[in-house]
C-alpha cells in the first residue's frame, strides 16, 4: 500500500452493499457512498490508490433524504452522495472483504 494519502479515507465513506450494486458487480461495477464535496478525478485517484485497481469510469449521483415525521415532528435525512465506479477488465474488488 504505497502513495497511498490520508485525504483517501476521507474522499471514501463506505461501499455500498444492496440488491441493486450486487448485481452492477457482474458488469465490473461497484458502488461506494463518497463525501459530499468529492469530485470525479479525486474518486478515481482514490479507488486506484486504496483498492490498486484501474478505474475506467465513474458516475455519480445526490440520493436526497427523506422527510419524516414522527409524533407531530418533522424531520430530515441528509442527502448522500454516491459513486458508481467501472472498472477495467481483469480488475475487480471485493467489497465485502475490507481494506
Amino acid at each position: 500500500m504505497k502513495n497511498i494519502d490520508p485525504r483517501h479515507y476521507d474522499i471514501i465513506v463506505a461501499p455500498v452493499v444492496t440488491e441493486k450494486a450486487t448485481l452492477a458487480s457482474e458488469h465490473n461495477k461497484v458502488m461506494f457512498k463518497v463525501s459530499s464535496k468529492a469530485t470525479k478525478p479525486q474518486i478515481k485517484e482514490a479507488i486506484e490508490r486504496l483498492f490498486d485497481v484501474k478505474v475506467k469510469r465513474v458516475n455519480t449521483l445526490v440520493r436526497k433524504g427523506k422527510t419524516k415525521v414522527f409524533r407531530g415532528n418533522f424531520g430530515s435525512q441528509s442527502d448522500v452522495k454516491r459513486a458508481i465506479v467501472t472498472l477495467e477488465e481483469g480488475h475487480r474488488i471485493d467489497v465485502t472483504t475490507g481494506l
